[in-house]
């Protein structure tokens, strides 16, 4: 009797924490935390504005922003298979951590992927450079002249914007927060 009693309390105990187990790899380690800190999508309603604000300070002419809108066409023609492909490789990351393999196999899984993603990244940057030396190509020496001192102002705008951010140089999901979010610029 008593080996019997023994026995099944074994069982009971063992059963248990395989569900504990079971149900610690169901949850997911860090779950993303929201702040208000996210910055609007690059193509938001403004985007027009800030397009025809960018060809007439460079003071395109009809021809220059006929050619810089078929470059832009194309551009995107070459990066919607990555970013597509990126997309996947996000989603493979997430069934990945979903699933019920062994976590080491998971973590070489996850690592795998983002040498991928890494590898799409830079593929898109390439694209991306690409494109502008394009542009550039179309534009006159004086254009060259504004469109360099355009990219300066921008350049000093984003240090200012990210030394005033207080999660500047943190990477992966930012911590809950109560920042206010960034100043409008007209």
């Amino acid at each position: 009797m008593k080996k019997t009693l023994i026995v099944a309390c074994a069982l009971i105990v063992a059963s248990t924490s395989a569900v504990l187990a079971e149900e610690v790899k169901q949850t997911p380690v860090n779950p993303p935390a929201k702040c208000n800190c996210h910055r609007p999508p690059q193509k938001g309603p403004d985007f027009k504005q800030r397009q025809a604000e960018f060809e007439q300070r460079l003071k395109l002419t009809d021809e220059q922003k006929a050619k810089a809108k078929e470059l832009r066409e194309q551009g995107f023609e070459k990066m919607k298979p990555l970013m597509d492909k990126m997309k996947e490789k996000r989603a493979e990351i997430e069934a990945v951590k979903r699933s019920r393999i062994a976590v080491q196999a998971q973590n070489e899984k996850i690592e795998q992927l983002k040498r991928e993603i890494g590898a799409l990244r830079n593929e898109m940057h390439r694209l991306r450079m690409e494109n502008m030396k394009n542009f550039e190509a179309l534009l006159t020496k004086s254009q060259l002249k504004e469109l360099k001192k355009m990219k300066e102002e921008g350049r000093k705008k984003f240090d200012k914007e990210f030394k005033k951010h207080p999660h500047r140089g943190e990477f992966g999901p930012r911590p809950e927060c109560e920042c206010p979010p960034p100043a409008e610029v007209k």
